[in-house]
């Protein structure tokens, strides 16, 4: 076998490597795509897709655990004498249990309890030096929130944040032996006391944070296994988010066009934050021992050799993901590896995209103009993992948060304005009432507001009231079950009296004069049409109104505006006189009359190909511009599932997926993408065959039948039995 080895002299801590680690893997891909190295013992480099998706899941071949009490940490290349951290370095089933005890914390639901926290300590650091007009955005932002967001959700005193923000940052900034690593890890003893003492005094005094809860529902964990965990929660957490902003910061002060973007698209950063996570994967690789001879993309490897698996080579695989070296802000590049995948995908993904999206989003709020003042300073080695030690900035400088906004500057920045009234205006519509201290930004038929969720999800809706009622917002929200949670979170998630973080008003559907106006409106499009058409008849203007639905109880502000319109409103619900006749409707108008359109796409396209030589205005609902896997296929059936260590059966109703009916029962199951390609959901299939609609699994793995992602796979027999 060693006759078989292909050979490359390749060091991924090099100096050279750290200036442009893409390159280097992106060279032995087209050269040797599995290669064996003798750095650091001797170690195999694989630089494909579909080999470092196929070993980090196969975790009885590839092993992350220690084999020998001389072994250091073996999930790293070089392995590192780290005191251990569990359970990323063991292997199911022995991690099994650790997993369960932390996954409860960090669901989506669990995350979103903490984005108000998580808003407070952004502003508080970005108000430290938003006045200024200069910082260094490492040591000013993006290693102090993430330490201070974990450090208080997990219960430390706040007098530990800044001790330990620096020291974590040491650790993985600094190349593998070196007296920065000594330093930083020195330093983080520290840490490891302050833990003891917490674990103490939380089972004495239990509190509301994080290790009272460990503390609680770990009862069958040493004191020693529960400090592991949570030294990993504070390790893993802390410097990962910390690199990922800084590279996306660095990436749009050299971008601007991308950042332009951004602030005229600012919901488009729900999409793309994973197209930066993608390219600026913060942890840049792992390792693995292979535990019997097998191989790897056709190369022979042999029992006890050492792996390197580079999610950022996995990353920039163009036959995963065309031009990789391109940062295409909706591309949606659904399956990147920046997290991992299999048993060991990284459990708080949710909480790095909420820190993410918040920094990100107060930095486009609040100095949108930064402009790197110097050139930004790389951390030492970017073998393990990316990040920045500098990124010295300078901008306009701008207001604490809480100082009042100049009205005449307000629509360029976000206000807080308070929700006050939400009312039911159709089935499955709600109204939203917003209003301020004293008068709001003007604005003219056509415009959107952006809300800025609870989540930090960021959502445009269009103004429907009177633009002549200057101290209030009104939008029309409809629930959208199927869609990105934005709208779910509107009508779950917000009630009278509370404050709403609102950006705008912003116009891409001005109404431009003309003689006459038609109105289009199919469902929640009537929302800018209802306010187009009270702006028309202001000015005097002739116009007819089409507005079709579904049912007429669907179809919000139907009845009042027939009530104070007359015939002029022409109501069309489907199930009682069919779709519009469009072509009538056009041939009857003159050649000077403006089409005004909004509505689902069918309604649009339908428009378009219609309307002939009149002068047509469309305004399109957008998403992430991607088809995606549904949870719940439309011929879904209705069957049962027993999870076998709970001791429970549950039935899956043909409207529930499977993950939905399992978190009843067992709340804290990992999950992501709940679109089946990120592997988050993984469970073992112990009976019962499976209707797989995964992306992950091969063909092989569904024939052997031992593995379901239970976020978008069914059930093709009567019962599954899952390892739950």
């Amino acid at each position: 076998m060693e006759a078989a080895r292909p050979t490359v002299e390749f060091d991924h801590h090099a100096p050279e490597f750290t200036a442009d680690p893409v390159r280097h893997y992106a060279d032995l891909r087209g050269k040797c795509p599995v290669a064996w190295t003798e750095s650091y013992g001797g170690h195999w480099v694989t630089t494909r897709y579909d080999d470092i998706a196929r070993i980090a899941r196969d975790d009885a071949t590839f092993s992350s655990a220690r084999h020998s009490e001389d072994d250091g940490i073996q999930f790293v290349i070089p392995e590192s004498k780290a005191l251990p951290q569990y359970p990323i370095e063991l292997d199911p089933p022995r991690s099994t249990p650790y997993r369960e005890l932390i996954n409860p914390l960090l669901t989506k639901k669990a995350v979103d309890q903490l984005v108000p926290m998580i808003a407070k300590h952004v502003t508080e650091v970005i108000n430290a030096f938003v006045e200024d007009g200069r910082a260094d955005l490492v040591h000013q932002l993006t290693n102090p929130v993430p330490t201070a967001v974990t450090l208080d959700w997990l219960g430390f005193p706040r007098e530990d944040w800044k001790r330990l923000a620096g020291p974590i940052h040491d650790l993985f900034a600094a190349i593998p032996g070196s007296e920065r690593e000594q330093r930083g890890g020195a330093a983080l003893g520290f840490m490891g006391e302050r833990i003891v003492e917490l674990i103490n005094a939380r089972r004495a005094e239990p509190k509301d944070d994080a290790i009272s809860w460990l503390v609680r529902h770990g009862e069958n964990f040493s004191d020693d296994e529960l400090v592991s965990v949570i030294f990993l929660l504070v390790a893993g957490g802390v410097d990962t988010t910390t690199a990922l902003t800084g590279s996306t910061l660095v990436h749009l002060a050299t971008h601007p066009e991308d950042r332009a973007r951004l602030l005229r698209e600012p919901a488009l950063l729900d999409v793309a934050t994973e197209e930066f996570l993608r390219k600026f994967a913060p942890s840049q690789s792992m390792a693995r021992t292979v535990m019997k001879d097998t191989e790897i993309g056709g190369c022979p490897v042999a029992h006890g050799d050492r792996v390197l698996i580079p999610w950022v080579a996995a990353n920039h695989d163009p036959e995963m993901f065309p031009e990789p070296d391109e940062v295409v802000l909706d591309r949606d590049p659904r399956g990147h590896l920046s997290f991992g995948i299999g048993t060991h995908r990284c459990a708080g993904a949710h909480l790095a995209r909420a820190m993410f999206r918040e920094m990100i989003t107060q930095v486009l709020e609040r100095f949108p103009d930064f402009t790197l003042a110097a050139p930004a300073t790389p951390t030492e080695s970017w073998g393990n993992q990316s990040g920045w030690d500098a990124i010295p900035v300078t901008f306009t400088p701008g207001a604490k948060r809480g100082t009042p906004v100049a009205k005449a500057e307000a629509n360029l920045d976000v206000q807080v304005l308070t929700l006050d009234a939400v009312e039911r205006v159709a089935d499955g519509v709600v109204s939203l009432r917003l209003t301020g201290d004293g008068e709001l930004p003007a604005w003219e038929p056509g415009a959107h507001i952006d809300l800025i969720l609870p989540s930090g999800k960021v959502r445009q809706y269009s103004l429907c009231g009177d633009p002549a009622e200057k101290s209030v917002y009104q939008v029309a929200v409809l629930r959208e079950v199927a869609g990105r949670g934005g709208s779910v979170e509107v009508h779950e998630g917000l009630t009278a009296g509370a404050s709403v973080r609102v950006r705008g008003p912003k116009n891409h559907f001005p109404l431009f004069d003309a003689e006459r106006y038609l109105f289009v409106a199919g469902g929640i499009g009537i929302t800018p049409i209802s306010a187009m058409v009270r702006a028309a008849e202001a000015a005097g203007k002739d116009w007819t109104l089409l507005y079709g639905g579904r049912t007429r109880a669907s179809m919000a502000f139907a009845s009042a505006l027939h009530d104070e319109y007359g015939d002029r409103v022409q109501l069309i619900p489907q199930d009682e006189l069919g779709h519009p006749d469009l072509a009538g409707a056009f041939s009857r108008e003159a050649g000077t009359t403006k089409v005004y359109c909004c509505g689902p796409e069918g309604l649009l396209t339908a428009v378009e190909a219609t309307v002939g030589d009149l002068e047509l205005h469309v305004e399109r609902f957008t998403g992430s511009g991607t088809d995606r896997i549904a949870p719940i296929p439309a011929d879904a059936r209705a069957f049962e599932v027993t999870l076998a260590r709970a001791g429970r059966t549950v039935p899956v109703p043909a409207n529930r997926t499977l993950l939905e009916a399992v978190r009843d029962v067992v709340p804290g199951v990992p999950y992501d993408c709940e679109e089946g390609f990120c592997g988050s959901c993984e469970t073992r299939l112990l009976a019962g065959r499976a209707e797989h609609r995964d992306s992950i699994l091969s063909a092989a793995e569904r024939a052997d039948g031992n593995t379901i992602m239970i976020c978008v796979s069914r059930c093709a027999s009567d019962r599954l039995t899952l390892d739950l």
